[in-house]
């Protein structure tokens, strides 16, 4: 919260108006409180009223100060449900526009919980197959499939011929292939 200049604080003369306020601070965010149902936007706004009446000539004449500060914090009210109604408004029209809809029923974009759950699982597992490989079978496959050398990039890499590769290659998907399974 950005502090406040006090009645002492201001240098010669202050008005009515801010005397008031600092007076009844208190019992203005507690008023705005009741009416917002939250503290902090209560807090927010008698901090709007505050730079509102500090902005208006010291010397302007207000018959009754506290009426006035009540109405203009009544006003910001206003325009801060306001606000956030046009907000909400633009998020739902934003949701309606953007979301998928399936024979009349909304499709969420993500997978579901379990199926990421499930997938994460199927990854880990995939890791701990490829790591159970025989080195050179493992190796063949990693810059093969998961690097994405060609076959001549991993023989020359391997120290191997192109055959070799395509053979390691061959049997770690076949060994992959009947380890997930089980």
């Amino acid at each position: 919260m950005v502090a406040q200049p006090g009645p002492s604080q201001t240098g010669g003369e202050e008005s009515p108006l801010i005397r008031t306020f600092f007076e009844r601070r208190e019992n203005l965010i507690l008023f705005l409180a009741a009416r917002t149902r939250d503290m902090a936007a209560a807090e927010d706004l008698v901090q709007d009223l505050y730079l509102k009446i500090a902005e208006l000539e010291p010397t302007a004449e207000v018959r009754t100060p506290e009426a006035l500060l009540y109405r203009i914090a009544a006003n910001l009210m206003v325009d801060h449900v306001r606000s956030a109604q046009r907000s909400s408004r633009r998020s739902a029209a934003w949701r309606i526009e953007t979301r998928t809809v399936l024979g009349g029923h909304d499709v969420a974009q993500e997978a579901a919980a379990d199926e990421v759950v499930m997938g994460k699982e199927r990854v880990r597992q995939l890791a701990a197959a490829v790591a159970a490989l025989p080195p050179q079978m493992g190796r063949a496959f990693r810059l093969h499939k998961l690097e994405g050398m060609s076959q001549a990039q991993t023989a020359q890499a391997m120290g191997v011929s192109v055959k070799m590769v395509e053979a390691h290659v061959a049997a770690a998907i076949k060994q992959l292939a009947q380890r997930l399974r089980s």
